[in-house]
Formats: structure tokens, sequence, C-alpha cells
């Protein structure tokens, strides 16, 4: 009992220290008791906020707009299968595009471009202003019937002899093939003198808008007897980097065509590129004249 007894006797200032440490904690206690700690709310101005998520929402779809792909005037008639994704036309539509320009026709106006792809009138308005014609479609010179000369040439083919020169043809000249006016024969002209001449009749197909029966009434009456001088490269012996200064040859055609040659251990004709993966068939006319198997 003595030694129980014994651990609660203090002294006068062990006392005092408990005394003074529970007037410490009741003090604490009150204190936490009568005072509210609870986060004051800070005045907002909603005016000024209601102004600062506009600026915020304005500078967003500025931000957007940025992002978005840019659309710059173009050709309706050379949209392709990527090209009129990015438009946001549907595959169907573009397919109809398509098979419109494989029966060589042209679209020369807004309305026809509805009429062959049926794109609804909301995104037609969102595109047509990017479209750009030909000027000769858009702006065409009226034709002055008093001076215009009726006499054409024959369609019956002439002689080599007989013919004129294509790349000294000039615009007068051409002019008096049925179906050539102003317009096609400055295209043609132009057309030459780009290419530094022609080098043969096939590249008449090249120039934009003539027609398949136009260039054989052409071709009836002209021929290239001066032609541009070409340096052609072996086809079995050419390198990438050869091909690709070929007109239509890009990288991965020039690829498949020399895997395509290994494989065949050599080409035996040019005409078996129609065989190459991805090759332009229609432009192989074209492509031949660049190229030889000797």
């Amino acid at each position: 009992m003595n030694i129980l007894k014994s651990h609660f006797v203090f002294t006068k200032n062990q006392r005092n220290g408990i005394f003074l440490l529970l007037a410490i904690i009741i003090a604490l206690q009150c204190f936490m008791f009568f005072n509210d700690f609870s986060s004051e709310e800070i005045p907002v101005n909603q005016k000024q906020l209601a102004l600062f998520k506009k600026e915020m929402d304005s500078l967003r779809i500025v931000e957007i707009e940025k992002r978005k792909p840019k659309i710059y005037p173009f050709n309706p008639n050379f949209i392709t299968d990527y090209k009129g994704y990015t438009l946001g036309m549907s595959n169907e539509e573009i397919n109809r595009l398509l098979l419109f320009r494989k029966q060589d026709k042209w679209v020369n106006s807004v309305l026809q471009f509805q009429q062959v792809t049926k794109v609804s009138d909301s995104l037609l308005n969102i595109i047509s202003p990017f479209f750009k014609f030909p000027e000769w479609v858009t702006n065409p010179k009226p034709k002055k019937y008093s001076n215009y000369k009726t006499t054409n040439y024959s369609n019956t083919p002439k002689t080599f002899q007989q013919k004129i020169d294509l790349n000294t043809a000039t615009a007068s000249q051409l002019q008096k093939v049925r179906g050539i006016g102003e317009a096609f024969s400055n295209r043609i002209i132009k057309y030459r003198n780009k290419q530094n001449g022609f080098i043969a009749d096939v590249q008449l197909q090249e120039v934009y808008g003539l027609q398949p029966e136009v260039i054989t009434r052409i071709t009836n009456e002209f021929t290239v007897k001066t032609p541009k001088t070409v340096n052609k490269i072996n086809l079995n012996t050419a390198t990438r980097d050869q091909f690709v200064n070929i007109p239509y040859v890009d990288y991965e055609v020039a690829h498949q065509i020399i895997e395509q040659r290994t494989l065949r251990e050599g080409f035996q004709s040019i005409d078996e590129l129609i065989k190459v993966k991805g090759f332009p068939v229609k432009k192989i006319e074209i492509i031949k004249l660049y190229l030889t198997l000797n």
C-alpha cells in the first residue's frame, strides 16, 4: 500500500506544473470550441469571371481553327481519294467523281459537280468557294464569227511529208482544225514551250481538255518532225533515281519496277510495265518515250 501511495505523492513544484498543464489544456479546448476555423469564402467578381471564361473560349476556338487543315483553291476535277476525304466527302461521292473523270469528262461548274457527286448542299456550300476552274471555263472569250475562218483541214490523214511539224506550227495554223479555237491553240503552244518541244504526237494527250477525236484531227494534219532530244534510260539497268526523273514515275513506282525486274530477271518488253503494281497504265505511252531496252 505504501508502494502504491508513493506514486501519487508530488512535491509542491510538481503540483504547480500539473496545474499549469491542465490550465493550458483547458484554455486550448476553449479556444478551439469558441473559434470558427472554417475557410472564409473569397469574394468573386462574377462579371470578371464571365469575361475571363469568354476570352478562354475564344482562344480555344482560335486554336482549334488553326489546327484544322487549310483549304486552298483547287480544281475539283483533280480531287483524289485523300483530298476528298479531307474535304468531308464520302467514299461513294468520291467514286462517282472518279468514274466520271475516267470517261474523259470534265466538271465545269459547281452545279455540275453536285450533279455528278451528289454531295449535300451543306457540304457544297463549304467547299465550292474554293473551286478554281480554268479561265477558259470561267471567262470564255466570245467568238468573233465575222472573222472566223470556216475552212478546216480535211479529216483525211496526210502523208508524213504533207503534214506540218507540230513543233513549229503556229496558233493560226492549229485553229484551222475543227475543235481548236484560240484557247486550245494557245494551250498546245504553251505546253510545247514548257516541254521545250514535243517528243512525239502522243504528248497531245497531256494538253488539258483536248478530246481524243480532236487529237485525231490534229494528227491528221500535224506531226512531230523535229522531236526534242531525250536521253532515254535502259529499263533493265536504270536506278531508282533515274526512274523518278520520268514523268508519272514516283519513288514507290520506281521501287516496284526494280522489284519486278529482279523477279523477271529483266524485262523482255517495255509493255510488261503494265503488270507492275501501282504503275500508271494510262500514261505508259508517255513513259515509253523515256525508256529503251537496248
